[in-house]
């Protein structure tokens, strides 16, 4: 049997690479990295990269203190079920929809697994996710979760009933964003600028007011400080109420709330 890694990364994708990134650059000393990747291409890629670092990059699963799945839903039963029989000590599972028990039962045997939902911002290390796990998972296996996760932006706990509310909300969540700078730009050309200006301003002022809202201060306050009575801002408020901002996006994260857990079999 192959050597005993400290972390294993099954999946070598866009999120993989963004957790592998994420612990290089935070200067987590692992005594072995090891990251499975199916895809030739993709492996000489990654070794290109990071082995240097000491990474290994494989085309099998070997034994780890540790096992991020970060392959596609439809394999996960398959390569949960592969790290159990090399002996994994602790799983972490950021593939949407996989519900514990599904991860538990094709598992195996009987060791702490957590399941995440991160996003997609944690390609640039501002990520957001919700962890839950298993009855067998201890604090020591989720503040090892939240630690792995933590190096690519902030991790909160939920029970697992919510975590497809979760789904709705940041998962999805940054599709949302998008799609509002996509009208802040269009609308910005009607306006009469030219659309760089228009996307350079758009995606900027978005930026800008994240920024602001990692500080700490409440969305309301911050409005609030935006909006002079009788105002512009006040103006563009007034209209977006008139046309139902709120209740769309309260609309939008319920349904994609409902087919999250209409795709993890509920």
């Amino acid at each position: 049997m192959a050597d005993r890694v400290e972390l294993l990364i099954v999946g070598g994708g866009k999120m993989g690479e963004a957790l592998l990134g994420g612990l290089v650059s935070s200067g987590r000393n692992f005594s072995g990295i090891a990251v499975v990747e199916p895809v030739a291409q993709r492996r000489a890629e990654l070794a290109d990269r990071y082995g240097a670092l000491g990474v290994q990059v494989a085309t099998e699963v070997v034994p780890s203190d540790g096992a991020i799945l970060a392959t596609k839903p439809d394999v996960i039963p398959d390569v949960a079920a592969a790290v159990g029989q090399v002996g994994t000590r602790r799983l972490l599972s950021i593939a949407a929809g996989v519900r514990l028990a599904t991860l538990t039962n094709a598992a195996g045997t009987e060791f702490g697994i957590v399941r995440a939902m991160p996003n997609t911002p944690a390609l640039v290390s501002q990520g957001a996710a919700a962890i839950c796990g298993n009855d067998q998972a201890t604090e020591a296996d989720l503040a090892w979760a939240e630690g792995i996760l933590g190096a690519v932006g902030r991790v909160v706990r939920v029970p697992e009933h919510l975590m497809d509310a979760v789904t709705g909300l940041s998962g999805s969540g940054p599709a949302y964003v998008f799609l509002v700078a996509e009208a802040m730009i269009e609308a910005g050309v009607l306006m009469g600028l030219t659309r760089p200006v228009a996307t350079e301003l758009a995606n900027q002022t978005l930026l800008g007011a994240s920024t602001l809202l990692g500080e700490g201060r409440s969305p309301a306050d911050l409005r609030a400080d935006v909006t002079s009575p009788g105002g512009t801002t006040a103006a563009g408020l007034r209209e977006l109420e008139r046309h139902g901002v709120r209740a769309a996006f309260a609309a939008a994260i319920e349904a994609a709330t409902a087919r999250s857990a209409e795709l993890g079999g509920q």
